[in-house]
């Protein structure tokens, strides 16, 4: 393979991530010749309404799938959150760099000093729309769609009194200047995958890309996606779980629909056996529940 194509979303966010993951494969292979594909996917294009209304996850990965299965492209670029549980058998994700942090951010109008209560707290997700329900009582709370520019816009326009972003976005894009708060995990439960990337290939992939795999981020990942699949969380869904790697052992937290979390703990080895064990554990209660 002379050139490797690497596809991407064209915002500005999904190009850093691209760069970021090219970046290493440089580092891994110098000399190697890389070449940036980007293209607008159904995802970006439909902004007036959530992903719920328009077929969830899928919208921003459909344009990339066919790019790769057509041979247009070599790999792929994702946040991880942003893909479908279930994803095409033919194109593996291969690696999953090394996870950046995880948490939710508060981020506040250009100047201001605190929030406004009396203007709506944005957000993407069903899941932070329950979190910031319970965090901020008797705070509106309302969908904001567009990149990471589009929402900022629209909050320093005075449309919102606060968004809540992924701390992840803002600092590969340069902008943790405008994070006014970080919501611990404990506040805040993560999308499954969040501050992760993957690395998504056809089978006749080189090898060699599986050596940008990070093995906290790839176990964590599993975990996490086995427990929302076992939900059937999606993005009209706010089952959210989150894993961190302590030695050998893997804990994993996860939320259902109704905001209730539970932990497991066992063994990396075993981590997306955790995450459909939580998740079939919830799952049982809810029935006899």
């Amino acid at each position: 393979m002379s050139v490797i194509r690497i596809g991407s979303r064209e915002s500005l966010l999904a190009v850093r991530q691209s760069e970021l993951v090219m970046e290493a494969m440089r580092a891994l292979c110098p000399g190697v010749e890389l070449e940036l594909v980007t293209m607008k996917t159904t995802g970006d294009k439909i902004l007036d309404r959530t992903l719920d209304q328009v077929g969830g996850k899928g919208l921003f990965v459909r344009e990339l799938d066919a790019a790769l299965l057509e041979g247009r492209v070599d790999i792929t670029v994702h946040s991880l959150k942003d893909l479908p549980m279930e994803t095409h058998p033919e194109l593996p994700v291969v690696a999953f760099p090394r996870r950046a942090d995880p948490r939710d951010v508060l981020v506040l109008p250009e100047g201001a000093a605190e929030l406004d209560r009396t203007k709506p707290i944005g957000c993407a997700s069903r899941r932070r729309a329950l979190q910031l329900e319970r965090l901020f009582p008797g705070v509106e709370v309302r969908p904001v769609r567009g990149n990471v520019q589009t929402r900022l816009r629209k909050l320093d326009s005075g449309e919102y009194g606060a968004l809540v972003l992924a701390s992840a976005g803002l600092c590969r894009l340069g902008l943790e200047g405008r994070i006014a708060r970080y919501f611990s995990t404990e506040e805040m439960l993560p999308a499954a995958g969040q501050g992760i990337l993957a690395v998504q290939t056809r089978r006749d992939a080189p090898a060699w890309l599986e050596s940008l795999n990070d093995p906290d981020a790839r176990d964590c990942a599993l975990a996490e996606r086995a427990f929302v699949r076992v939900l059937d969380g999606g993005c009209s869904s706010p089952v959210a779980a989150y894993a961190v790697i302590e030695g050998e052992e893997l804990l994993l937290t996860g939320m259902d629909e109704t905001g209730r979390r539970q932990t497991i703990r066992g063994s990396r080895q075993e981590a997306e056996a955790l995450g459909s064990r939580l998740g079939a554990r919830i799952k049982e209660e809810k029935c006899h529940g």
